[in-house]
């Protein structure tokens, strides 16, 4: 069985609806970067960086997986897929995909400020109280990567790379580092490398051949499973 790595980012949940940050009239359009995703935003500014999130989550909660999500899902059937993704949100999860890294975190989840290893999921609606607490006694945040953090998941994501068959990369720019490194983790350079984005990533570093479907994911990513089943499956 071969082993299927696909690595996604916001354009993926962007097909369902979900604002990126770049998209102009998105829910970023009316917050600066600094105010709400900074570790000192939280420090000086609390409760306006836990608003921001309880708005993400109950904008995610409207939203459902696309075509995207659910070929990536319906892989597994037949190939060992894991899914590396740039996206904070449970669409791949709730489209039935099974072994999901988040690279920058899980908006669904908070964490202790204190310990980052003390993680709660939200298992109901969407809002974080502003004085919540963990069993540490410390408050909890949003167990996001914020700018200007380390990203603890790279490390697991590039081993997983490396053990890749075939690397699948759908709806990121490759511009947000370090994940989009990602793709000079595999193994040799006779491991195909698919994109699928409308777009023009830039991918002149990449020595492996890359096959471009110029599809956004929810279009293009129903189209490459059914090609890999044929070849892999």
């Amino acid at each position: 069985m071969k082993k299927i790595v696909v690595f996604t980012g916001a354009g993926v949940s962007a097909d369902s609806g979900i604002a990126t940050f770049r998209d102009a009239n998105g829910l970023w359009a009316n917050y600066r970067v600094e105010d709400v995703c900074t570790p000192e935003a939280l420090k000086n500014n609390r409760s306006q960086v836990i608003e921001f999130y309880n708005m993400r989550r109950r904008e995610a909660l409207t939203k459902s997986p696309n075509g995207g999500h659910y070929a990536i899902a319906e892989m597994e059937k037949w190939a060992d897929v894991c899914v590396i993704t740039q996206n904070v949100d449970n669409l791949h999860e709730r489209a039935g995909s099974t072994l999901v890294l988040h690279l920058h975190g899980e908006l669904m989840k908070l964490r202790s400020e204190s310990n980052p290893e003390l993680i709660y999921d939200i298992n109901e609606g969407w809002e974080q109280k502003l004085d919540e607490r963990g069993e540490d006694g410390a408050l909890l945040r949003p167990h996001i990567v914020f700018f200007g953090e380390s990203v603890p998941m790279f490390e697991p994501a590039c081993r997983i790379v490396e053990q890749a068959d075939v690397l699948v990369v759908v709806g990121t720019s490759l511009a947000v580092y370090p994940a989009a490194s990602l793709v000079y983790y595999v193994r040799n350079r006779e491991i195909p490398i698919y994109l699928v984005d409308p777009g023009s990533p830039d991918i002149s570093l990449i020595r492996n051949k890359v096959v471009h479907i110029k599809e956004r994911g929810a279009i293009g990513m129903p189209r490459l499973a059914k090609e890999l089943r044929e070849l892999y499956g």
